[in-house]
């Protein structure tokens, strides 16, 4: 069960995941993919989505976003997407407050990383199961320093694994800091303008294919650096 928290930044994987906690005989139907429900993580996906009919619907936002980049296993574009849905106009705004709690966050999940991971990071990277995570993190920085960080931060890893790892094999801050801020504002930023264009049409298409849309933005991305090197 728990192994599978891994996949929980891709909010597809999530919403599939939650749709086996709707039976309230507690059955043990398991999914294509072999894992139980966990009717705990229905709940708290019910608690954070309910923030969006309250006043203090922006601040749970900065504060989810900024829990989620160190251990919270829910991803704030959940909450993101309903707050799009109720205030349209808004979009920009609410993806904003996303982004910066996202970067303080994976600030602290850095310091974690560097200053407190065998006492905090470790159990947090085991309970995901991210130690193969880890490896290839390094090996993507050991391979292509700065554009490695850029293609951990951007595609659908889990980011609370990309931040405390960071601070464990002492990667430039600096660099971690632009690669977040890079992929984490293309990430909110593309939602919002997705919910701004189309509005609550665009809702269910957004979770039942998250995962496809990264690697997308995470493929023009790399295109358009590597034509503009072509180019000079």
């Amino acid at each position: 069960m728990i192994y599978r928290l891994v996949c929980l930044t891709e909010t597809s994987d999530l919403r599939r995941l939650l749709a086996f906690t709707m039976d309230k005989e507690h059955n043990t139907k398991k999914d294509p993919s072999g894992f139980a429900p966990t009717r705990w993580l229905r709940q708290l996906y019910d608690w954070t989505i309910s923030w969006a009919e309250k006043p203090q619907g922006t601040w749970a936002l900065f504060l989810i976003a900024f829990a989620e980049s160190s251990f919270f296993p829910i991803p704030p574009d959940v909450l993101l997407i309903a707050l799009c849905v109720g205030a349209v106009t808004r979009s920009f705004r609410f993806a904003a407050i996303c982004t910066v709690g996202s970067l303080l966050g994976g600030a602290l999940g850095y310091g974690i990383g560097a200053f407190g991971f065998e006492t905090i990071g470790e159990p947090i990277v085991k309970a995901y199961h991210g130690e193969a995570v880890m490896d290839k993190i390094k090996l993507w920085y050991d391979t292509y320093g700065f554009w490695g960080n850029l293609l951990a931060a951007v595609t659908p890893i889990p980011y609370k694994v990309f931040t405390i790892s960071s601070g464990v094999f002492k990667f430039s801050f600096a660099e971690f800091m632009l690669a977040s801020c890079i992929g984490r504002s293309l990430r909110f930023f593309a939602v919002a303008a997705l919910m701004y264009a189309f509005g609550p049409r665009i809702k269910s298409f957004i979770e039942k294919y998250f995962n496809w849309c990264a690697w997308g933005f995470m493929i023009l991305l790399i295109g358009g650096f590597a034509l503009l090197k072509y180019l000079k």
